[in-house]
C-alpha cells in the first residue's frame, strides 16, 4: 500500500474542517457545507483505508 492515499485522505480532512471553522467565523455558510463535505469524505477515506488494511488487502485486491 502507498503512503500518498492516507496523507491525502487525512489532508482533505484536515482542509475541510479549516474551511468549515472559516465559514463559520466568516458567518457564510457555503463555505461551512463545503468543508463538511470535505471532512466526512476525507474521513470516510480514512475508514476505507483501514479496512483494507484490516483485511491485509493490498492495491490489486489480492491477498
Amino acid at each position: 500500500m502507498t503512503v500518498a492515499r492516507p496523507i491525502r485522505s487525512t489532508a482533505q480532512a484536515m482542509e475541510g474542517t479549516v474551511t468549515e471553522e472559516l465559514g463559520h467565523v466568516t458567518r457564510n455558510r457555503r463555505p461551512q457545507r463545503r468543508g463538511r463535505i470535505d471532512r466526512v469524505a476525507g474521513s470516510l477515506k480514512q475508514a476505507v483505508e483501514k479496512t483494507k488494511s484490516a483485511f491485509g488487502r493490498d492495491e490489486s485486491g489480492i491477498r
